[in-house]
């Protein structure tokens, strides 16, 4: 079971939007408010889809939707936000007013991305890109101390068992529970 289709696609016209379905889409919202995005192009006149309608809307022509370049305190902001929050890019362009999320994302992987990779930062998790790892990478295989039945044996170690048994339970836990740590 699926979600029915936004339209029907026979009868509604694709690609570049003309300036008089720009300008039918902005009065009738003007006149009537956001709405049913289903059946506003039926009621305004405009053979196309609801989803196309909104979208059209959303990211082109709502009149407080900013124009022109990106600010240095947008940019400083979207690095900010994406350290916090990620690639959610709606929740980013909420507290950038007049910015829509697909323009922000597009900024980001067109613009910020190299300038943070210019400034020697990896730009998914905004560390140093050749900064110390939070654990060893490849740990050397060293004698390690074992404690069996009283007697203190001695076991060559693996990756693993260099840290005490505390340690990589609590290493493991926290990588569990922070996905967007990798393992080096």
């Amino acid at each position: 079971m699926g979600r029915s289709p936004c339209c029907e696609k026979a009868h509604t016209n694709k690609g570049a939007w003309t300036k008089e379905e720009d300008q039918r889409l902005i009065a009738y919202i003007k006149a009537h408010g956001e709405g049913c995005w289903r059946s506003l192009p039926k009621a305004a006149g405009l053979l196309r889809c609801g989803k196309s309608c909104r979208l059209r809307w959303i990211n082109y022509l709502r009149p407080d939707l900013k124009r022109g370049n990106f600010t240095e305190e947008e940019d400083e902001l979207i690095i900010k936000l994406h350290g916090l929050l990620g690639n959610k890019w709606s929740l980013i362009a909420g507290r950038l007013p007049g910015r829509t999320d697909n323009e922000i994302k597009n900024y980001w992987n067109t613009h910020i991305k190299r300038k943070l990779l210019n400034r020697g930062l990896d730009p998914q998790t905004h560390r140093p890109l050749n900064g110390p790892l939070p654990f060893p990478a490849a740990p050397q295989k060293q004698e390690v101390p074992v404690v069996a039945q009283g007697n203190i044996a001695k076991a060559s170690s693996d990756s693993t068992s260099i840290y005490p048994l505390a340690c990589r339970t609590t290493i493991t836990s926290t990588l569990r529970n922070r996905p967007n740590l990798q393992k080096h």
